[in-house]
Formats: structure tokens, C-alpha cells, sequence
């Protein structure tokens, strides 16, 4: 499913937070460990020194590329991430994006708060030239692996110039992550006809009509099901709510089909059915989401991520890396300044 020119199998240095997410270290390191029978990786554990240590005991890492970072504290999801990084400096998120800037890290993955983890990469690593603010993006829905949905919810108001950034970001991880070559962009209305949709929607209409993306006009929801377009942009508010709704539709329509199968199929199979549908909704949760226009290769995943879950979006963290993600959205970026597109 996943293509593009990698560049060849040389260690990839992964920093995880081990403290972030619902089930800390357990489930982290658990994962992170999955990871590292899968790729070849150096794991850069980062948390509670104790913690990590006893958790390791369980497993058996003699002559592996396991190395403990030592933090204090982690940065909650209840906590305002700015305060929560002035108060706590030696947080696992921060220590963990300081490997990254200082180049003793290719990646990062957190499961821990997105604002913090937001907030973390934006200060220590910096943003793209030309760019406001970072997004999150990739694909959402399992039945449609290869639709790029970008914001999924790091900005809630956004101007038109940034959700033409954000659609560039958007159609290069489509490029170079998924193989689509001169990716289909459209714009999230209520129609598909260009006056369709708010003042954000028509200004950042015109925008996108007038740079060298690839734009097809307004899509609809339902697009995201017809194949007729590649990369769909709309702001956080938007984006959030959708890949919400759509996680919990695939929970609901899980049970619900073990209710109504269950005098019809053997267990196993009923099992197997309800998990398949529950993984075609919950993509995010299985493979991680990245975080565009930021200097740094940078995962984020859902607080409630198992082990399965973190060694997924260590394998899509992998792949960024090694298709050079980051060096060609900043390619991206320049090419739009140049056009003066985004100047308002």
C-alpha cells in the first residue's frame, strides 16, 4: 500500500515517550519494543528512570540497540501545554524532542498530549519557513486507506493561507508516503459547487485555485468513499470531529454486529469480523498521525494506543524517515512562498 524511494536500510535512531499515553510505560515500551523486531532501529526509551528499567526486566534486550533517557515527569492531557513545559523542563516530551533537535534522534513518537507534544516541537524544533502552524494529517479511514484528511485537529480556527499550506503538506505526504503521483486536492464543503461552503471556504478556495497544486475544487463528505480525490482539507474543528465521529461509529457498529451475529458466526470469526470493523474506522490508532511543518520527524498517537498501536506509529515514523518526508515538505513550502500565494 505504502510507497516511494527510500533511502536504503540505515539505523533510524527512534526516541519514544515512554510516559505518555493511558497506560505509561507498560504499553509503551511493550510497544517500542515491537517495534524493534520489526525495522532497523536504535530505541531511545525516555521517561522515569526507575520505571523504564524495572519494565525492561521483563524482557530480554542483552546485545540489543536499547538505551534508557532519563526524565522527570510528564506533561498531562488536563494540563495547559504551555505552562505544562515551563513548569515541568525535564518532562519526557521535552527531553524527547531535544534528542531530535540535537540530532541524537531521527524520530520521535508520543502518545502523550498532543498540545504538549505540539507545543514541545514547535519551540525546540521550529517550523518550516513559511508556515504559521504545524498540522496533523494522514489517512483516517481504513475503507479509504489512501485519502489524506489534514487537520485532523491541531488548529481550530484557521485563515484561508493556512489551509493552503496545509493542503501542500497534505498532497506531499500523499506523494511520497502513499505513491500518488500529482495528488487530487479538494476542499471540504456542503457541495461541490464553488459558491457552496462559508467565507473560509470560498477565500481559501480561491487560493488553492490559484497555486500549483493539484486543486479539483469542493468535495463532500461522501468523497472521502469515491476515490474522486486524493488529499481533503479543512480546518481542526472540522477534521476533529470527523475523525471522532467516525471512531465512534466504528465502536458502536462493532457491537452492534457481535449482537446480531452472535447466534450466526463461531466466536472466532464473530471476534475477527468485529475487529476488522472496528480497525477500518480507527486507522489513526493503529499507524500514529504525523505532524507537518515542523523540523523534525515527529508521531503523535491516541492517548489510548496499546502496544500494537505505538509499534505502528513507529513503523509509520520509520517510513517517513526514510523517504525523506520532512526535506520535501520544506521543498513544498518554499515552492508555494515563491509563488506569493500566501501573502495576504
Amino acid at each position: 500500500m505504502f510507497k516511494g524511494q527510500e533511502r536504503g536500510d540505515v539505523l533510524i535512531r527512534v526516541a519514544v515517550d515512554t510516559m505518555g499515553g493511558d497506560f505509561g510505560p507498560p504499553e509503551t515500551v511493550k510497544g517500542a519494543l515491537q517495534g524493534l523486531d520489526t525495522h532497523n532501529i536504535e530505541l531511545l526509551l525516555v521517561g522515569d528512570q526507575d520505571l523504564l528499567e524495572s519494565e525492561l526486566a521483563h524482557y530480554d534486550i542483552k546485545n540489543k540497540p536499547v538505551k534508557v533517557v532519563a526524565s522527570v515527569g510528564k506533561i498531562g492531557d488536563d494540563e495547559h501545554p504551555i505552562e505544562g513545559l515551563r513548569r515541568k523542563p525535564k518532562s519526557s516530551i521535552l527531553v524527547a524532542t531535544k534528542l531530535l533537535k540535537s540530532g541524537d534522534a531521527d524520530l520521535l513518537v508520543s502518545m502523550g498530549s498532543t498540545g504538549a507534544s505540539m507545543a514541545s516541537s514547535v519551540f525546540i524544533l521550529g517550523l518550516m519557513d513559511g508556515l504559521e502552524r504545524p498540522c496533523i494529517g494522514g489517512p483516517f479511514l481504513g475503507v479509504a486507506p489512501r485519502t489524506v484528511l489534514v487537520d485532523m485537529g491541531s488548529n481550530i480556527d484557521c485563515r484561508p493561507p493556512l489551509m493552503l499550506s496545509f493542503a501542500a503538506l497534505g498532497s506531499v505526504f500523499s506523494q511520497k508516503f502513499l505513491g500518488i503521483d500529482n495528488p487530487r486536492v479538494g476542499l471540504l464543503s456542503v457541495g461541490s459547487e464553488a459558491a457552496k461552503g462559508n467565507r473560509q471556504v470560498h477565500e481559501s478556495y480561491q487560493l488553492l485555485q490559484e497555486s500549483h497544486l493539484n486543486f479539483i475544487g469542493n468535495v463532500e463528505g461522501m468523497d472521502f468513499f469515491t476515490g474522486r480525490v486524493d488529499v481533503i482539507v479543512c480546518d481542526g474543528f472540522v477534521g476533529n470531529i470527523l475523525m471522532k465521529f467516525t471512531e465512534g461509529l466504528g465502536t458502536a457498529l462493532s457491537h452492534y454486529v457481535e449482537q446480531r451475529l452472535a447466534d450466526h458466526l463461531p466466536a472466532a470469526e464473530l471476534a475477527k469480523v468485529s475487529s476488522d470493523l472496528w480497525e477500518t474506522t480507527n486507522m489513526p490508532r493503529t499507524m500514529g498521525g504525523p505532524l507537518f511543518g515542523v523540523n523534525g520527524m515527529v508521531i503523535l498517537g491516541h492517548g489510548s494506543c496499546r502496544a500494537s498501536g505505538i509499534a505502528g506509529a513507529i513503523n509509520t515514523g520509520v517510513r517517513c524517515v526514510q523517504i525523506g518526508m520532512v526535506d520535501s515538505m520544506r521543498q513544498e513550502l518554499a515552492q508555494l512562498s515563491s509563488t506569493e500565494v500566501l501573502k495576504n
